[in-house]
């Protein structure tokens, strides 16, 4: 009966539902302009959080690029294989790599893509997700229970407006693109 209670207060002070994130963590990304903190979601997709936490904790997501920002929709960052600007960053294979562990099977759930949603990113293949992720800047409805939902923007999301946008001819691939200094998880 006392966790009946302690479940039921929480659920109201947190304001959970089935289309609400709990956080299982964050992730704070250190850009030229601030911080941005992102809460991820481990019961939404468990697998892609402690994913997200391993590559950050490793670092392995500093100096990578954002190497696809397209105005209106979205920010593309996390390919540690060809976007790490201080380590053989190779422009044009950026956002074809990702990490030295496997694929991640898809976490799709009901969750929105909304402004300040962070997604994995992936091939056409469901189950495809490595290390890539996208920052959302505005609603996608189109990607909804098609691509794997990972977290919030919960601080910072004036300076994911920032991050420069790539040329909308190229599919929004970015010339001198900015980076993420640093990315470290915490809980």
């Amino acid at each position: 009966m006392r966790s009946s209670r302690f479940l039921l207060a929480a659920s109201l002070a947190f304001g959970l539902s089935s289309t609400t994130l709990a956080a299982a963590g964050t992730l704070t990304i250190e850009l030229k302009s601030g911080n941005v903190v992102i809460e991820l979601a481990e019961d939404v997709a468990p697998q892609h959080a402690a994913r997200l936490k391993a590559l950050a904790d490793a670092g392995e997501y500093d100096n990578v690029a954002f190497h696809r920002v397209i105005e209106g929709f979205m920010a593309q960052t996390g390919d540690v294989q060809f976007a790490d600007m201080e380590n053989d960053f190779t422009p044009g294979r950026a956002g074809m790599g990702g990490s030295s562990m496997p694929d991640l099977a898809a976490e799709f759930s009901d969750i929105p893509f909304e402004r300040g949603t962070v997604g994995m990113a992936r091939s056409q293949s469901p189950n495809s997700a490595n290390s890539q992720f996208f920052i959302m800047f505005a609603p996608a409805p189109g990607l909804n229970g098609q691509y794997t939902v990972v977290g919030k923007v919960t601080e910072g999301m004036e300076l994911v407006d920032q991050i420069k946008r790539g040329d909308p001819s190229a599919n929004g691939s970015v010339t001198d693109p900015d980076r993420m200094i640093s990315v470290r998880s915490g809980d």
